[in-house]
């Protein structure tokens, strides 16, 4: 490594940063990848900070593009349905999508992934190609962009020169906070009131799984709720989300003692399944949840922020990874409208592109996660919603090319967010419309519910290429 001019600089070795470089590798250019953490290949993961991902449609395609899609396939597990537990230890169940028209013969549906494992397979499929060198604890403290250049300053070493930087260093970005210091920078965050707490789930006693491994499991207890994912390894990833103040937040939880009860209150079905309950609950951190947007992800012809370090969402869309996927496809396909390697100038506009066509997306994610939050928390356990859901689900699959449900679009197509957003917002009202029908409970399923739903699809949804 030189001080002089050297290719492209990735500063973050996480997900999508690991995909930016893989892709940029597979463009012909040199990259080297700047992490501050150690190589969590040697020292491990961090327990217990790690919300199962859901991988979907946008995430995939990303990985296709990348030649990375089969490699992660193999610790993919494929999550058809939600399942919500009520108090009294019932179960329902809502599909995720239709049968048979998802990836490798699949119905339509989401994949738990760990996100341990799959950076480590992208890190070293950008390795095996030889274009990428990973350089671990390079805490970036600063940066300057030249005409021709971006320095890159490291821990107190040499400034090291590289043609151009992309910021993919997560949700507290060093790259975004140093173009925050330039002009006409906007930038905001927000907490969420709630965070989160981990605890496994091991087989079973016959090796098994302990629930359902086809679903990703909710217990919705109006403002709180738990949520569970399932591994390859016949284990669940389990996470409370709660506030954190509160009787029934994390600060009425002060001990072991007051977690079993609360458990044993508000999931009592779980207890059993979770034999080192109290050493998760005492290793394992309650962590924040935060939203943050900027405007513009760019600066000049040299530096872009992509993934969280321009839009960090909450976890409730399954989509901070497969939006932060698609940032790095929409990338690699501006780049492949230049046949792979801009001049200056194309890189300007290429720059500019990049902003434009992902700024509203990464804002109507970011919304789309919020609101999705209240749906898991507070409605997935209503009889209204969950008969809703039903009317929905007949329309779709009677007639898929007339009714798309919003979770379709965003999890199952390529649909811009913003579309899709905007759209679901239509599809609000056509339902508020049915479900205002007094005799609603006992006619759902007829044929006048359906045409009249569908006349009103036709008279306000767009037309739209969801492909």
């Amino acid at each position: 490594m030189t001080g002089e001019g050297h290719g492209m600089a990735v500063v973050g070795a996480g997900l999508v940063g690991s995909l930016t470089a893989l892709l940029l590798a597979n463009r012909g250019h040199h990259v080297d990848v700047y992490e501050r953490r150690k190589d969590p290949r040697k020292v491990g993961d961090a327990a217990g900070r790690s919300i199962n991902l859901a991988l979907s449609e946008r995430g995939w395609r990303a990985l296709e593009k990348a030649g990375a899609l089969e490699a992660v396939r193999e610790i993919a597990m494929p999550v058809k349905a939600r399942c919500m537990h009520g108090l009294d230890s019932g179960l329902t169940y809502q599909p995720y999508g239709l049968p048979g028209k998802g990836r490798f013969g699949h119905d339509e549906c989401i994949y738990s992934v760990a996100r341990g494992p799959l950076n480590r397979i992208l890190l070293q499929a950008a390795e095996a190609t030889g274009q990428v060198d990973v350089h671990f604890e390079h805490r970036l403290e600063d940066f300057s962009v030249s005409q021709d250049a971006v320095s890159l300053a490291f821990d107190g070493r040499s400034p090291l020169r590289h043609d151009r930087l992309f910021g993919t260093d997560g949700a507290f970005s060093a790259v975004r906070q140093r173009m925050m210091k330039g002009d006409r920078f906007d930038f905001s965050q927000s907490y969420l009131a709630h965070g989160y707490k981990e605890i496994a789930m091991p087989p079973g006693e016959d090796g098994g799984f302990a629930i359902d491994p086809e679903a990703l499991h909710i217990w919705p207890r109006g403002h709180f709720m738990l949520m569970a994912l399932p591994n390859p390894d016949r284990t669940f990833t389990c996470t409370l989300f709660a506030p954190f103040e509160g009787p029934e937040g994390f600060s009425g939880i002060p001990d072991v003692a007051s977690a079993r009860a609360y458990f044993e209150a508000h999931f009592p079905d779980v207890l059993d399944l979770v034999p080192d309950f109290d050493r998760d609950w005492k290793s394992n951190p309650t962590s924040s949840l935060i939203t943050t947007r900027c405007n513009p992800w760019h600066s000049g012809d040299r530096v872009l922020l992509m993934g969280d370090a321009a839009h960090a969402i909450v976890p409730f869309y399954g989509q901070g990874m497969n939006s932060g996927f698609e940032d790095a496809r929409v990338l690699a396909d501006l780049l492949d409208d230049q046949a792979g390697h801009p001049s200056d100038e194309a890189w300007t506009r290429l720059m500019s592109d990049f902003t434009r066509l992902r700024k509203a997306n990464g804002d109507a994610i970011g919304d789309l996660a919020l609101r999705n939050f209240i749906e898991m928390r507070d409605r997935t356990g209503d009889p209204r919603f969950l008969l809703r859901k039903r009317i929905e689900r007949r329309l779709t699959d009677r007639h898929p090319d007339r009714w798309v449900p919003l979770y379709s679009m965003v999890t199952f197509t390529h649909l811009p967010y913003a579309e899709a957003l905007e759209l679901g917002r239509i599809q609000d009202g056509i339902m508020d419309e049915v479900m205002a029908r007094p005799d609603i409970d006992t006619v759902w399923d007829g044929n006048e519910v359906e045409r009249h739903a569908l006349e009103l699809a036709a008279e306000r949804l767009p037309r739209t290429d969801t492909a």
